[in-house]
């Protein structure tokens, strides 16, 4: 009886069987977007790139993704939003990006929730170029604790602050030298708090999310919580190049960097000490203090983010939506050797508070970029190259070595048009949009070679440099430099001299892509920035 019940089962549910599979199979869902952008971080202060920084977060990302090793940026911070967020080189665009399209005017069209928290630097407010949400800084850089005039509760000191302060916008609301009202405020937690606000206001729709975190961490003012800071007391007592040695070690160790054709450059003397050499006697215990200090609160401030990152991890988990999310982590410009101009600090203030405004200068930018030369504002690798981690479950088996193909920030609008579907408009409300300059990343994600037709241009102020396959051209005055990337990652063996055919040829593709960019001949000025810090 059983398998003669078994027999008549198997009869009747064929037909339904064979419906079923007739039918067409459910599109994969698109894929939510998360890019997290930090502020002025080097290439070695990660943890999987070399740092003793803790950042168990990234790492995880990191392990279960891939790593590339060679992913270039404008050196700068404005530039680099604008290359990010349009899919084409800085040079083609404006202040409030007129004349192209944001990731917001592209991916909400295609049926995604729009979400930016943290640090513009251009002279719009999100909310009206494709964004649903936006929290956070109209600005350059500010106080972390306190962007406001007064201070935020009781008892607590006047936030040291710089130039006219920046404009805060939440939403439409726009506000010049936001006070926040929560003690306990600072702003990388603060962005974090909104975005997960976001996640949870829609985590009952079907609708995927681009969600834009620009975090202006670790960005100067040296500002941390005390219990983050306290983590890295006596770290880095050692001094700069000790700290150094070891990362380089550690990148030896971890394959990411070849000792053969990237040795360690020497340590390159600090400007301002150079000047005050002469004058000054060797520094005190207490003065040695103080410069550690200075670099045991940038680490705290990295820390903190990667606490954050690691907050968003928790919630997509939680969400179920850390699978088929698309994480990208990156940096705008090598470490920053800049100090502010502060207008009201006070000078007895503890190193690290609401009060103090300091950066930590030029030798501690150095070890940020171990074992790139140069920094932020320089074309030379320590100011345009940082580290690029991605995460895609979904879409990305993990990768345990490095991807070394020369990527840029202009690829990020169209790896994102080709995991989602999206179409990248011709034009705007204001102008023709220009075809984007960048290619996809999606064959790397499947271990395929990108495919690049042109090479990677680049200028910020005195610096240009251009990146064709193997070789590089670059500069910092008038007169051309040539590297073999392949045998010489830190560009310490000029060629110019014995390939001047190789100049000649790669200067007119410089200047030929210059035209393109602006409509106008290169005079050999650089023309001003837009914007500043």
């Amino acid at each position: 009886m059983n398998i003669r019940l078994s027999l008549l089962t198997a009869l009747l549910l064929a037909p339904l069987a064979a419906l079923r599979a007739a039918e067409p199979a459910k599109a994969p869902a698109k894929p939510n977007i998360l890019i997290i952008l930090v502020d002025d971080m080097g290439y070695s202060d990660i943890g999987c790139f070399g740092s003793e920084i803790k950042t168990p977060n990234i790492d995880r990302l990191a392990a279960g993704g891939m790593k590339f090793a060679e992913m270039y940026n404008t050196a700068k911070c404005y530039p680099t939003r604008a290359s990010l967020q349009t899919g084409v080189y800085y040079q083609r665009t404006d202040l409030d990006f007129s004349k192209t399209a944001t990731l917001g005017e592209v991916l909400q069209p295609a049926g995604y929730h729009t979400w930016w928290a943290g640090k513009n630097h251009a002279h719009f407010n999100p909310v009206t170029r494709g964004y649903e949400h936006y929290y956070g800084m109209i600005g350059g850089a500010e106080n972390h604790f306190n962007p406001g005039d007064g201070p935020a509760f009781p008892g607590q000191p006047a936030p040291a602050s710089k130039g006219n302060g920046a404009t805060w916008a939440d939403d439409a609301v726009e506000m010049k030298r936001f006070t926040p009202k929560d003690p306990k405020f600072y702003d990388t937690d603060a962005f974090t708090d909104r975005a997960l606000k976001w996640l949870d206001d829609s985590k009952k729709d079907e609708k995927p999310f681009l969600l834009y975190m620009a975090y202006t961490a670790p960005h100067w003012p040296l500002q941390a919580w005390p219990e983050d800071i306290a983590k890295y007391k006596g770290v880095y007592d050692s001094g700069c190049e000790a700290v150094r040695q070891a990362r380089y070690q550690r990148q030896v160790a971890m394959g990411l960097v070849d000792p053969k054709t990237a040795p360690l450059p020497p340590m390159e003397e600090d400007r301002k000490a150079k000047r005050k050499k002469s004058t000054e006697a060797e520094p005190s215990a207490d003065e040695r203090r103080k410069v550690a200090m200075r670099m045991e609160i940038y680490a705290a401030m990295v820390d903190r983010v990667d606490q954050n990152i690691g907050r968003l991890i928790k919630k997509l988990e939680e969400q179920g939506k850390l699978d088929n999310t698309l994480i990208m982590f990156l940096s705008d410009n090598g470490a920053c050797t800049e100090g502010p101009k502060v207008d009201n600090e006070d000078p007895n203030a503890p190193m690290g508070s609401v009060a103090s405004f300091v950066s930590y200068g030029q030798n501690w930018a150095t070890v940020g970029n171990t074992p790139l030369r140069k920094w932020k504002t320089d074309s030379f690798e320590g100011g345009i190259n940082t580290p690029l981690v991605v995460h895609w479950p979904a879409g990305i088996k993990p990768q345990t070595g490095w991807n070394r193909e020369p990527a840029h920030l202009i690829d990020i609008m169209p790896t994102v048009l080709a995991v989602t579907g999206a179409k990248y408009p011709d034009a705007s409300k204001q102008a023709k949009i220009p075809p984007m300059d960048g290619v996809s990343l999606l064959p790397a994600f499947k271990g395929e070679t990108i495919v690049r037709p042109k090479p990677l241009f680049f200028q910020f102020t005195k610096g240009a440099a251009m990146r064709d396959g193997q070789w590089k051209l670059v500069r910092n005055s008038p007169t051309w430099e040539l590297y073999d990337m392949a045998a010489d990652r830190n560009e310490m063996h000029d060629l110019a001299a014995k390939r001047p055919d190789m100049v000649a040829k790669m200067n007119a593709q410089w200047l030929a892509w210059w035209k393109d960019c602006t409509g106008k001949e290169w005079t050999g000025t650089p023309p001003k920035e837009k914007a500043d810090e």
